[in-house]
């Protein structure tokens, strides 16, 4: 357990949903995910081949795809050394999900064998601590080593991995694997409570980054700094509800995190975008006073104090959005509501179950 003085189940579906469709994943590429909900007769279609033969050549050797590009539009003709496979930004896990898809209609063991690799891959990237790095093999040194919560790439990975070993879509997978999936799971539900941080004894919430090792709390890019996530906690709390039997550990890191977002809400105001002709796109993101707004809660804030931080490339944090330059101010989620639907409505029927 990190302290601060040291620095698919069906009734579980919404919890999933709103994790999977969180605003961090918008800006990912659609790709393999706008055919996820075709019936099973459409991959045997010559149409769905065409897709699928484009998404493996997506494949990296090592197993992943890359992010940002949609791996279903056209193949791949670049130089292989090029593509980097990653966690991050949705990428990997829906190419893995659309195979399993054409596989069950066609039976190619082609398809097999590319899940197989990229399923591989997943469970070759778990530190034995139990995160996942953003991509594998981890660098050495940047921020991409650390445990990535951010961006709920962690989670999206557990969630995937959860998947199949419980769903009838992946019944073509061993027993090993579907073994070893099922020991990925638990160590990464271990590691995420090692990881959640503690202030004057009091469990808290999460850093969208942990150290691999002793799982403190790490920066990521300049502007995002080792801090406690109003946004990443909220689907680690999501993940920790889905689980069938949850232990009393789980049980108590889900109360205090909730606890904690009680504490870190800001009332009576809201973030609007306001026109402004000096500003390079006419608009600018600014903070204004409104006693009637919803509770709103920070992306990031500072550990010991539970104070809302904000900085721009320079990676000096401010204590006002208006602190930071326009470019950052304009450009990031620094404010959001992730935890209103968890507070309101699914942590009271959680809790009505236990």
């Amino acid at each position: 357990m990190y302290t601060a003085s040291m620095v698919l189940h069906r009734r579980f579906l919404p919890i999933v949903i709103l994790l999977l469709n969180s605003a961090s994943l918008v800006h990912a590429a659609e790709g393999p995910r706008q055919y996820l909900k075709k019936p099973p007769a459409w991959f045997a279609t010559d149409d769905a081949r065409r897709i699928a033969t484009n998404i493996l050549s997506h494949q990296a050797d090592l197993g992943g795809w890359p992010k940002n590009i949609d791996t279903t539009a056209e193949p791949y003709t670049g130089d292989r050394n090029d593509l980097k496979p990653t966690f991050d930004n949705s990428a990997t896990t829906d190419q893995l999900r659309f195979l399993a898809h054409i596989f069950n209609a066609t039976h190619d063991a082609k398809y097999r064998d590319a899940f197989g690799k990229g399923y591989d891959y997943i469970l070759k990237a778990q530190y034995p601590t139990g995160g996942w790095p953003q991509f594998y093999p981890p660098p050495a040194k940047t921020y991409h080593r650390h445990i990535t919560f951010n961006d709920d790439a962690m989670l999206r990975l557990m969630l995937f991995l959860r998947e199949t070993y419980t769903a009838a879509d992946y019944a073509f997978l061993e027993d090993a694997r579907k073994a070893a999936a099922r020991a990925a799971f638990d160590r990464g539900v271990d590691c995420i409570l090692k990881c959640q941080v503690k202030v004057d004894g009091k469990l808290t919430a999460w850093c969208a980054q942990h150290d691999e090792k002793d799982y403190s709390p790490r920066p990521a890019r300049t502007f995002e700094l080792a801090s406690l996530s109003g946004s990443e906690s909220a689907g680690i709390v999501r993940l920790l509800m889905s689980l069938d039997h949850p232990k009393p550990e789980v049980i108590q890191s889900v109360d205090a995190a909730v606890a904690w977002f009680e504490s870190a809400k800001l009332t009576g105001i809201k973030v609007v975008q306001q026109p402004d002709k000096a500003a390079p796109k006419g608009v600018n993101k600014v903070v204004v006073q409104d006693p009637t707004a919803p509770p709103i809660w920070a992306r990031f804030y500072e550990i010991e104090t539970n104070k809302p931080i904000y900085a721009d490339r320079d990676g000096v944090a401010k204590p006002n959005l208006a602190d930071i330059g326009y470019e950052r101010r304009n450009g990031y989620a620094w404010l959001g509501y992730w935890p209103q639907t968890l507070l309101e409505k699914e942590y009271p029927a959680w809790k009505a179950r236990r």
